[in-house]
C-alpha cells in the first residue's frame, strides 16, 4: 500500500490497519466498486484527518468510516443503491454540536425509516462534550461520532440538506431540498446552556420527519 500523504508519516501499524480497512470495504462494495476506487476514497479520507494530531491513533478507523459513508453516497448518486429511504444531511460549521445532535435525533427517532449524515464546513477536532452530555440525557449516544467535512458526493446523495450557520458554504445541486435552521451554536456552552438548543433541534427534527412521512418510533 502506498503512502497516503507525502506530508504525514504513517507507522507500520497504521499501514496494516489501512490495508485491513481496504479489504473490508472491498468485500462490502464487491460488485459495485473496484480496489482502485476504494483505495482512492480511503486514502483521501485519511488525508482529511491526517493533520488532526489528537486523533492520530484513530486515523485508520476514522478514514474507513468516512470512506464507507462517501462510497455509499456515491453508490446512491450513480444509481447503484437506492432503498427508498430518504437521506438527510445535517451541516454546521464545525460538525461538533448542532449537526451531530440533529443526526443523533433523526437516527434515534426514525429507526430504519430514514438515513442521517452530518458534516461541517470547518470541522472541529472533537464533538462538543456538552452536546454529548445533553444527548445522553435523552438516551442518545453520540460520543462515537467525529467531526468531518462534507464532500460533493455526500451532498449530491442527500434528499434533504439542512444547514445551521454554514449555508453560504454549501454547494447547491438540483433536485435536492435545502433548509436553513436558525439555531444557536452550542460552542463554549455548559450543559445547562446546551439543553434549550438540544430541545429546539429535537422539535425541528420531529417536524422534518412528519414532512418526510417518516413515523417517529419514539
Amino acid at each position: 500500500m502506498t503512502d497516503t500523504s507525502p506530508h504525514q508519516e504513517i507507522t507500520l501499524d497504521q499501514q496494516v490497519a489501512l490495508h485491513t480497512a481496504a479489504t473490508r470495504l472491498a468485500a462490502e462494495f464487491d460488485g459495485t466498486y473496484g480496489t482502485e476506487t476504494i483505495e482512492r476514497f480511503l486514502h483521501s479520507s485519511y488525508d482529511q484527518f491526517a493533520t488532526v494530531a489528537s486523533i492520530a491513533n484513530y486515523l485508520p478507523l476514522l478514514a474507513e468510516r468516512f470512506a464507507r459513508q462517501r462510497l455509499r453516497a456515491l453508490a446512491r448518486v450513480e444509481g447503484h443503491h437506492r432503498d427508498g429511504r430518504p437521506v438527510v444531511l445535517f451541516l454546521c460549521t464545525h460538525n461538533a454540536g448542532r449537526s451531530q445532535m440533529a443526526l443523533g435525533f433523526l437516527t434515534h427517532l426514525a429507526g430504519d425509516g430514514a438515513v442521517a449524515w452530518s458534516g461541517g464546513s470547518e470541522p472541529g477536532i472533537e464533538i462538543n462534550p456538552s452536546a454529548v452530555a445533553a444527548m445522553a440525557e435523552r438516551g442518545i449516544d453520540i460520543s462515537e461520532e467525529f467531526p468531518k467535512p462534507w464532500t460533493d458526493e455526500v451532498v449530491r446523495a442527500a434528499d434533504v440538506v439542512v444547514t445551521m450557520g454554514c449555508g453560504d458554504a454549501c454547494p447547491v445541486f438540483p433536485g435536492t431540498h435545502y433548509e436553513n435552521w436558525v439555531v444557536d451554536d452550542p460552542a463554549g456552552l455548559d450543559l445547562a446552556g446546551v439543553r434549550p438548543i438540544r430541545d429546539e433541534i429535537e422539535r425541528r427534527v420531529r417536524r422534518l420527519l412528519d414532512e418526510l412521512n417518516v413515523a417517529a418510533t419514539r
